[in-house]
């Protein structure tokens, strides 16, 4: 680029470079006239301070767990644990920022902790295979409901939420003052995200059952395909609640019950989600019927303005992920 006559400052910009940097090299090249001037020259540099086998030793001990009769009282690696520990196998004390360093070279986070929920049903794969095939192909002969109860406590903070003065961060008052629970049914349309709603004093049988027949009242025409949990309420019981209820309709409901213990695959969970963070988080409620006012009418106002379906996807189906379509290929 220099030989065409492209400037040092254009050429640092090309190459992600200073213009400096770009004259120190022409000037070298002009001076020796070959190749290997190009290259970087030798350098004494210090020698490195920690042994490659330590590195390897501390990475070793990083994927292991703990034992907990020479490490009392931890579940999870610590940074001073792990030195603590290199120290006794290896004789070697390092810093703990040391550590830090080496096991992010290594992308290694072992004082990380995440959750994980295993289902114990041996039905599994075959009911969320049914419920994947609701979510991505919906029948054409009805709806596709998630139902679900989410409880509602009804908390009054002793002083109102303000910013603050110096950075406008949102202050909301810790100390609360309880007026009671209830519950809330919903019902999310997967087709377009329109949500049927009620709000009970209690979860029950009852509750619920009078809550599908207003899901019924609601469409009128169809088969109703209702996806729920394993809760106790959503079976028949021994009055078979819920042949009688289908009875009584035409046997237009068809209900697909999640796999135990994976209620994640329910999507009402995750508008569930959405009304936590807009309105049950951070909000104080006089009552139980304030609350109850103003769950409602966010309700109505996410029919109105915000619905919208949701793009559910699950890694471990094959149809939505391509790495494991073409393995299964």
């Amino acid at each position: 680029m220099a030989r065409r006559g492209v400037s040092a400052p254009e050429i640092g910009r090309r190459l992600g470079c200073s213009d400096r940097c770009v004259r120190k090299w022409k000037a070298r090249f002009a001076a020796e006239q070959t190749l290997g001037c190009l290259d970087d020259r030798p350098r004494a540099g210090r020698p490195a301070r920690i042994a490659l086998h330590v590195r390897c030793e501390l990475v070793r001990i990083a994927c292991e767990r703990i034992d907990e009769k020479r490490t009392k009282f931890r579940d999870v690696w610590s940074y001073g644990a792990l030195a603590d520990e290199l120290k006794r196998r290896t004789g070697v004390q390092i810093s703990i920022s040391e550590v830090g360093r080496i096991l992010r070279f290594a992308e290694l986070r072992p004082h990380n902790v995440k959750q994980w929920l295993h289902s114990p049903d041996p039905a599994f794969s075959a009911k969320a295979k049914k419920i994947c095939q609701l979510y991505l192909n919906p029948p054409n002969d009805g709806v596709v409901l998630c139902i679900d109860e989410k409880p509602l406590q009804a908390l009054q903070r002793l002083h109102p939420t303000h910013l603050s003065p110096t950075d406008a961060s949102v202050r909301f008052e810790f100390e609360y003052k309880r007026h009671g629970t209830q519950s809330l049914l919903a019902a999310f349309d997967i087709s377009d995200g329109n949500v049927v709603a009620s709000v009970v004093p209690h979860r029950s049988a009852d509750a619920l059952l009078d809550f599908l027949k207003q899901v019924a009242r609601e469409h009128p025409r169809g088969r109703i395909y209702v996806v729920w949990d394993n809760l106790n309420i959503h079976y028949d019981g021994r009055d078979k609640r819920w042949t009688r209820f289908n009875r009584q309709h035409g046997g237009r409901f068809r209900f697909i019950y999640t796999p135990k213990h994976a209620s994640w695959m329910n999507q009402v969970e995750i508008w569930f989600s959405i009304l936590h963070r807009r309105i049950l988080r951070y909000g104080s409620f006089a009552s139980l019927k304030d609350q109850r006012a103003q769950v409602l009418k966010f309700i109505r106002h996410w029919n109105g303005h915000e619905k919208h379906p949701f793009r559910w996807t699950w890694r471990c189906d094959s149809r939505q992920n391509p790495k494991r379509q073409a393995r299964a290929a």
